[in-house]
C-alpha cells in the first residue's frame, strides 16, 4: 500500500478507476460474455463457462467469506485522497469480489478457449489491481479474491468438463458400381421432405441426367415408389432424397436386393447422410460418379403392438436412431434453437424446457425395471457421450448405443435439471450408458409411443433391437 501511494499521480488514476467501476456487479465481464455468445461453437461455450465461473466466485465470496473473515477497508490515511475510490464499498474488506469475478471468468474462458483466455487475462489482472490502486482493497484481499476466482474456475469445470475429442472418422470401404451421369441409379425424391422445392427435382436432373428419377408427390405410396425404384429395369444403385424415415424405407429397399444406396442431402433430417459425408449434393455426385462405398451396420427393431396375448409383430429397419420417453420432444426443440445458439446451447435449453415439465414412463430394460424420462437406442456409437449425442464416426461398429435418463432416485427432476445447467449428465447417477448387440424394452401394462428413425408407432408394448453387422453398402467419398 505505501508503494502504490508513492507512485506519482495521472492520467492512470483516472483509467484504473473506470476500469473498477466498469467491472460493478460483473458488468465488464457480462458484456464480454454477450460479445463472444455471437460466435458459436467453443467461444460461445467459453463465455458460459465464464460466467458460471464468475457466478459461483461472486457467491462464494461476497455470500461466505465476508461474513467469516470481517475485515476494515483501507483508511484514507494510506493513500492520497484523489486516488480514492468514490464511494468507498462498505463491506468486509477480505476477500476482493472484484478480484474474484474478474479472475473466475477469465480463467473459466480460458479453459475452453485459452487464446481468449489469455487475450482477457490484462483486463482481469488490471482489474484486480485497480481495487488496491483505488483503495477499495488491501493487496492480500485481492490475492485471495484471485485465488478463489480461479478455484472456482477450475471446480466448474468438473462440473462442465471438456468434452473428450472425437474418434476419427472411419470407414470400410467396398467395391460399388460407378455412376457417372447417374446411369444405373434409380433415385425416389420424397416432396413432403421438409427441404423440398420445385427446383429439387430439376437439380437432381441436372447432375444425374442419366438416372431414373421418381418424385412421390403427396398422397402417393411412398414405399411402392421405393419398390419401382429398386426395381427399375437396368438399376444398379438407389439413391433417395428425403428426411430419416425415408432414407430407411430406401436402405430396406437396398439390403433386401443387395444393391448400394446412394443418399443424397435433404428432407427435414437427414442424419445418414451426414454421417456418410454425402451431406452435400457435391459429395454425392463425386462418390457415385467414382464408385466409392462404404459397409454400415443396420438395426433391426421388432416391435409389438396389440392385446396381450394376441400381439401384433412389426419389424423396422433402424439406420439411425430409436427412442422411448421425451427424447423426440427434445430433438424438435434442439434442432429449432441450434442455429442460431449452436449446438451445445440450444442442448442445453431444450433440454430444460423438454423436462420442466415432463412426465417420466416406467419401463423395463432387459428385465431391469426403471422409471425413465428417456430410453435411447443408437445404431452405432454416438459422440459426445452424454444426453445430446450428436455425431457418429463409425459407422459399423457391431453395437447399439444404450443410453438411459431414470428417475429412480430422490429429487429426479431437480437432479436432472443440475446436471444438464453443469454439463455432468453423462457422469450423474440419472444417466446409464452401455453398450449390446441386443437390447429389450417391455413396457409392461400400459403401451409406449416408439419413434424409430424420426418415424413414431405408437401402442407398443415391448421392443427388441439386435444389430446386422456391415449389412448396408452406402457410397461415400474418400475424401
Amino acid at each position: 500500500m505505501r508503494h502504490v501511494s508513492d507512485l506519482p499521480g495521472g492520467n492512470h488514476d483516472d483509467f484504473f478507476r473506470r476500469l473498477s467501476a466498469s467491472a460493478n456487479h460483473g458488468k465488464l465481464w457480462m458484456a464480454v460474455a454477450a460479445l463472444m455468445a455471437a460466435f458459436p461453437g467453443k467461444t460461445r461455450r467459453a463465455a458460459l463457462h465464464g460466467l458460471l465461473a464468475q457466478a459461483v466466485a461472486s457467491a462464494v465470496t461476497n455470500g461466505i467469506f465476508k461474513t467469516l473473515l470481517p475485515r476494515t477497508r483501507p483508511l484514507p490515511e494510506h493513500l492520497p485522497v484523489f486516488r480514492f475510490v468514490h464511494p468507498q464499498p462498505t463491506s468486509s474488506s477480505m476477500p476482493s469480489g472484484h478480484s474474484a469475478s474478474a479472475i473466475a471468468f477469465a480463467v473459466g474462458v480460458g479453459l475452453v478457449r485459452p487464446a481468449i483466455g489469455a487475450a482477457l487475462a490484462p483486463a482481469a489482472i488490471g482489474v484486480a489491481y485497480s481495487r488496491v490502486h483505488t483503495g477499495a482493497h488491501w493487496p492480500s484481499d485481492v490475492f485471495f479474491g484471485s485465488a478463489l476466482g480461479a478455484g472456482a474456475a477450475f471446480v466448474t469445470r468438473h462440473w462442465w468438463p471438456v468434452r473428450p475429442p472425437f474418434p476419427q472418422t472411419s470407414r470400410t470401404w467396398t467395391e460399388a458400381p460407378e455412376l457417372p451421369g447417374g446411369e444405373g441409379l434409380s433415385i425416389v425424391v420424397n416432396t413432403l421432405g421438409g427441404s423440398f422445392r420445385e427446383e429439387t427435382a430439376a437439380a437432381l436432373r441436372d447432375v444425374f441426367p442419366k438416372a431414373h428419377i421418381i418424385t412421390v408427390p403427396p398422397g402417393e405410396d411412398l414405399l411402392e415408389a421405393i419398390t419401382a425404384a429398386a426395381e427399375w429395369p437396368g438399376t444398379r444403385a438407389l439413391g433417395v432424397w428425403g428426411g430419416d424415415g425415408t432414407v430407411g424405407a430406401a436402405a430396406a429397399a437396398a439390403v433386401e436386393r443387395s444393391i448400394p444406396l446412394l443418399v443424397l442431402p435433404g428432407g427435414t433430417l437427414n442424419h445418414f447422410a451426414r454421417d456418410a459425408g454425402t451431406g452435400s449434393l457435391k459429395e454425392a455426385v463425386a462418390a457415385a460418379s467414382r464408385g466409392e462405398a462404404a459397409l454400415a451396420d443396420i438395426g433391426i427393431v421388432r416391435a409389438e403392438r396389440g392385446l396381450p396375448g394376441q400381439p401384433e409383430v412389426t419389424e423396422l429397419l433402424m439406420l439411425n436412431t430409436s427412442s422411448v420417453g421425451l427424447y423426440p420432444n427434445f430433438v424438435r426443440r434442439r434442432e429449432h434453437l441450434q442455429a442460431a445458439l449452436g449446438k451445445p446451447l440450444a442442448g442445453v435449453i431444450a433440454m430444460f424446457r423438454t423436462f420442466a415439465a415432463g412426465t417420466p414412463v416406467t419401463l423395463s430394460v432387459d428385465g431391469v425395471p426403471h422409471r425413465v424420462w428417456i430410453a435411447y437406442v443408437g445404431r452405432g456409437r454416438y459422440y459426445p457421450r452424454d444426453h445430446a449425442p450428436l455425431l457418429r464416426p463409425v459407422m459399423d461398429d457391431g453395437v447399439l448405443d444404450v443410453r438411459l435418463i431414470t428417475a429412480d432416485e430422490s429429487f429426479a427432476r431437480l437432479r436432472l435439471l443440475w446436471s444438464v445447467l453443469t454439463g455432468t449428465v453423462a457422469g450423474s447417477r440419472i444417466t446409464h450408458l452401455r453398450e449390446a448387440t441386443e437390447v429389450r424394452i417391455d413396457a409392461g401394462g400400459a403401451p409406449m409411443a416408439l419413434a424409430v428413425d424420426g418415424e413414431a408407432l405408437a401402442g407398443v408394448r415391448s421392443v427388441e433391437y439386435r444389430v446386422l453387422p456391415r449389412a448396408l453398402a452406402y457410397y461415400s467419398p474418400h475424401t
